[in-house]
């Protein structure tokens, strides 16, 4: 016979209460933690999962060759195309991929401009960026802003280029990032001369599309991350997209509690935003390549393969999280 719905309300409770007082006077393991992190995985965050929470093998040491052939690449020393080019992708009503295999980069168009998030290598971003947006109709004189999530070669290496070919285009990066651009001697793609520096809660508009920012130091001191709204389908599809995942294995504590500080604070803010859908600028992270180009190839009123869900949302950075503290514990003991 069923208990009474008071009854096994209260039994729920106390079951809860043991759960939360078990978990609290047990001690943290990088293998539990690992394993936590694997389960918050779940289908959606793999590749988060194991680029953070397994270390890479060690370099071999001088004189031994690696187990795995170099990367082709082409005279230069820029990768050979078909191993990193992306056809650009129609993703949802008003939001585009322009990425490449390995790393995302985004048009968000509005009712009046464009705004780009990320830039790419240098060796990528005119045939993903301007020639992609070409292929998809879209005008790169209209796109307004370029925003930045950090400066590293691989998101912000096109950075001159956009600024160069775009007429009257606004970079935004995060001001220590700014800075570390303008102490730069070798800036990959060239220097980007210092234009908007992103800011706490800083939203970007163009009409009826905008970007807030979210500053997210970590993976660098100037990390952004953005929150922000599209549609599909006609229907709002709300984004929380991170700026920066990737952690060193090498570390203090000082740095892991500050990164875990800043996915926390992000990890609420998409709560709080509604967000539905994480993003990321590595494709390893997210899934990204795969996810586009399924959305654009989706029938007619298909779901989103984006659209994860927050309880998904929040798993992310759940991996994130117990990943980074086990990193913490593992450095503390070498």
């Amino acid at each position: 016979m069923m208990k009474p719905l008071s009854v096994r309300i209260g039994v729920g409770v106390i079951l809860a209460a043991v759960g939360i007082a078990r978990a609290q006077t047990t001690p943290a393991t990088i293998d539990g933690l690992v394993g936590a992190a694997k389960n918050a995985a779940g289908l959606e965050w793999s590749g988060t999962f194991l680029r953070l929470c397994i270390p890479p093998p060690p370099a071999p040491a001088r004189g031994e060759s690696a187990t795995a052939p170099a990367a082709p690449a082409a005279r230069g020393g820029v990768p050979a195309r078909e191993t990193w080019y992306a056809e650009p992708a129609r993703v949802a009503d008003n939001l585009y991929f322009l990425g490449t295999k390995v790393h995302s980069a985004w048009a968000i168009v509005g009712s009046d401009g464009i705004i780009i998030l990320e830039a790419l290598y240098d060796y990528a971003a005119p045939d993903e960026i301007i020639g992609g947006m070409k292929k998809l109709g879209l005008d790169s004189r209209k796109v307004k802003y370029v925003i930045l999530s950090h400066a590293h070669a691989d998101h912000d290496g096109g950075a001159k280029l956009l600024q160069d070919e775009i007429p009257g285009v606004h970079l935004v990066y995060g001001a220590e990032d700014w800075d570390a651009v303008d102490r730069s001697t070798n800036h990959a793609g060239g220097k980007p001369k210092r234009d908007i520096a992103g800011t706490d809660g800083m939203k970007i508009s163009v009409g009826d599309a905008s970007v807030q920012i979210i500053t997210m130091p970590g993976h660098t001191p100037g990390t952004l991350s953005f929150l922000f709204e599209v549609k599909d389908n006609g229907k709002p599809m709300r984004i929380a997209y991170v700026g920066g995942t990737a952690i060193p294995f090498n570390s203090d504590a000082a740095y892991y509690d500050g990164y875990l500080a800043s996915s926390k604070k992000m990890a609420k803010a998409a709560a709080d935003f509604g967000a539905t859908v994480l993003m990321t600028n590595h494709t390893e992270f997210d899934n990204g390549y795969f996810r586009a180009h399924t959305a654009a190839a989706r029938k007619p009123g298909a779901t989103n393969p984006y659209e994860v869900g927050r309880e998904a949302v929040a798993r992310y950075f759940a991996v994130v999280q117990n990943c980074t503290e086990a990193a913490k514990l593992r450095a503390a003991t070498k």
